[in-house]
């Protein structure tokens, strides 16, 4: 079995199709999706979604590219959320400082509020972080929460440890597909396997095989076999082991 702690089932970029992408997933051995959540207005469609599909769990939360877009009482409304549907999750949360013109103080109110909702419903998060880490860093040692996951790690070896302390596993999928991706690989191969856990972040983040084409689920057994390779071990083993990773991290799924 393997484990899909990241995936964007709900997009749009799914509508046409989504009937059969979940299919291909469970025949291809994907057995469980995790679906963050980006923006309130699209809660309601995300609980439909994994409420449709055997195997998919709900994270609510505002993706830091969302909360230009957002209102300070779309914190409530979140808190609604996380109260009536116990999800897996607070997620996709977190900073990103790589995009120009975005408001860095209104996402560190809205990534801080977030953590302290974690906190008060004892969930775990699930982190976007780019361009951003140190400052992510910051505000988990401020706001202890129950660990979950760093999605698409793209940090230093010495920042991957301390999320390692704080309680956190690293996401891990298509960037790690690219020969170029030189750090990423480094850290795919030597980093402790048992912090590790895979993801597609579909419908983005496509692996080098696709080129540049819509991601899915589907691609799950080939990301993991390219982690396979890099450590030298068996895909069983790396399905095994980073399935339980994902369980550890997000103990509902």
């Amino acid at each position: 079995m393997l484990i899909d702690s990241h995936c964007h089932l709900d997009a749009a970029e799914f509508d046409a199709d989504r009937d059969a992408v979940h299919p291909a997933a469970l025949a291809a051995g994907v057995e469980r999706i995790v679906v963050p959540g980006v923006a309130v207005d699209g809660f309601a469609k995300l609980k439909t979604t994994v409420a449709r599909y055997p195997g998919c769990f709900a994270a609510y939360g505002i993706h830091p590219l969302y909360v230009m877009q957002a209102v300070d009482a779309d914190l409530e409304v979140l808190r609604r959320w996380l109260e009536m549907e116990k999800p897996v999750a607070v997620g996709e949360i977190g900073l990103d400082f790589y995009v120009g013109g975005i408001d860095q103080a209104r996402q560190e109110l809205f990534f801080v509020e977030q953590l302290k909702l974690a906190r008060a419903f004892d969930l775990p998060v699930i982190l976007h972080v780019r361009r951003a880490v140190d400052q992510v860093l910051k505000q988990l040692r401020r706001i202890r929460v129950a660990g979950g996951i760093a999605h698409a790690f793209n940090g230093s070896r010495q920042q991957a440890d301390e999320f390692i302390k704080l309680g956190f596993k690293l996401g891990f999928g298509g960037a790690m597909t690219y020969a170029g991706s030189t750090r990423i690989r480094a850290l795919a191969a030597t980093l402790p396997l048992d912090s590790i856990v895979l993801e597609t972040d579909a419908p983005d983040m496509a692996p080098a095989w696709l080129n540049g084409g819509r991601n899915s689920p589907v691609e799950l057994p080939r990301i993991a076999a390219v982690l396979a390779e890099l450590r030298g071990l068996p895909v069983p083993e790396i399905a095994e082991r980073t399935t339980a990773n994902a369980q550890a991290a997000l103990p509902r799924i």
